[in-house]
C-alpha cells in the first residue's frame, strides 16, 4: 500500500485524472459482479445509508426502491446487505 501511495504522490495532475477514471470503472465493474434485481442494499451516502431493494440494473446505475419512491443511483453508491 505505502508502494501505492508513493507512486500516486509522484503523478502529474493529468496521470492522476487517468487513475481516477480507471478506478471508477473499476467499482462499477465490481458492483455489477455483485448486485442483482431483488437485493437488498444500503444506499450509501456521506453522512447516512439507507435500505433498499435493486428493482433494475441498468450500464452505470440502478433503479433502487426505497420507503416511498424509486431512485435511479450511481452502483457506486451501493453497498449489499
Amino acid at each position: 500500500m505505502n508502494n501505492i501511495k508513493s507512486t500516486l504522490a509522484g503523478m502529474t495532475l493529468t496521470e492522476l485524472n487517468q487513475v481516477d477514471e480507471f478506478i471508477a470503472t473499476l467499482k462499477v465493474a465490481a458492483g455489477k459482479a455483485e448486485l442483482s434485481v431483488g437485493q437488498p442494499v444500503w444506499v450509501v451516502q456521506k453522512s447516512k445509508r439507507s435500505k433498499g431493494t435493486i428493482v433494475k440494473i441498468n450500464k452505470t446505475r440502478c433503479i433502487v426502491e426505497m420507503i416511498l419512491s424509486q431512485y435511479n443511483v450511481p452502483m457506486t453508491m451501493l453497498e449489499p446487505r
